[in-house]
């Protein structure tokens, strides 16, 4: 799951090398907290316009764990 998220992100930015993704343990509920670190110039290209892009990034990591049962967060840092 770490590398789908690194992959969409890599193809977001410019610094591709400041990517990087950190998973937490899973919580009491079973959700497993996702964190995507980017650079500071590229945090607009992540995020887009009123939050659209991350959006459309934590839809399409959920819909990947819900094909292998995993609850997850993404986090955009």
């Amino acid at each position: 799951m770490d590398k789908l998220l690194i992959t969409i992100a890599k193809g977001l930015v410019e610094d591709k090398d400041s990517v990087n993704v950190v998973v937490d343990e899973p919580n009491e509920e079973g959700v497993t907290v996702y964190h995507l670190k980017v650079a500071e110039q590229d945090m607009g290209r992540v995020i887009g316009k009123q939050g659209r892009i991350a959006k459309a990034i934590r839809t399409l990591m959920r819909a990947a764990a819900v094909r292998e049962g995993a609850h997850i967060s993404v986090e955009i840092d």
